[in-house]
């Protein structure tokens, strides 16, 4: 099974990944930011596109990668990645599910005020890119295609992964972490993630 985690940056797409991780057994996390990444790293600058999701290339490889791992791998894969274009969205997930893979998507949701206030929290500067993406984001993931939305205003990443695996039905390993080994695990995954 696929577990696609969407939302606007800052809605705690990967702190819930790796929560999800840890306690599921036999899990992986595929980041298809790091296609985007490489992409831009290796062609021409003139080639560049503001978002790397424009490129065909990203939607066609992370496509074709995550058909080949879901047909090698007997575990769960957990994808955080913002996708609000509901085309780009078909060439992926729309793609997988009509082969019949099993992805579960979710839209973790917060007002603006919260993704602001999450964003600085992971040392992003003021109209910063990220928060430059909120308004795309939001109205993006409006549209019809991007089902499974879950309020994340008032929950804790705990909670947000405790609810998406009862809509799964799927049970987690008890955390025996303290809290404040869990408040420095996510502290660590902010620095990592700037």
């Amino acid at each position: 099974m696929i577990i696609w985690l969407n939302g606007a940056f800052g809605a705690g797409k990967t702190q819930t990944a790796y929560e999800l991780k840890r306690r599921i057994p036999n899990s992986v996390i595929y980041d298809p930011e790091q296609v985007g990444f490489f992409i831009n790293k290796n062609i021409p600058k003139e080639l560049t596109k503001g978002d790397f999701q424009s490129h065909g290339i990203w939607r066609e490889f992370n496509y074709k990668i995550l058909k080949y791992i879901h047909s090698q791998f007997n575990g769960t894969i957990i994808i955080p990645m913002t996708i609000v274009n509901p085309l780009y969205y078909e060439e992926i997930i729309g793609r997988l599910k009509a082969e019949s893979v099993e992805v579960q998507h979710f839209v973790l949701w917060a007002s603006k005020e919260t993704l602001k206030r999450r964003l600085k929290s992971r040392f992003e500067k003021k109209n910063s890119w990220p928060e430059q993406q909120i308004e795309r984001c939001m109205e993006g993931l409006e549209h019809e295609t991007f089902d499974g939305r879950i309020d994340t205003n008032n929950l804790s990443i705990e909670q947000v992964a405790e609810l998406i695996a009862a809509k799964l039905q799927i049970s987690l390993h008890h955390d025996e972490r303290s809290s404040l080994k869990k408040r420095l695990d996510r502290f660590v995954m902010r620095v990592k993630r700037i």
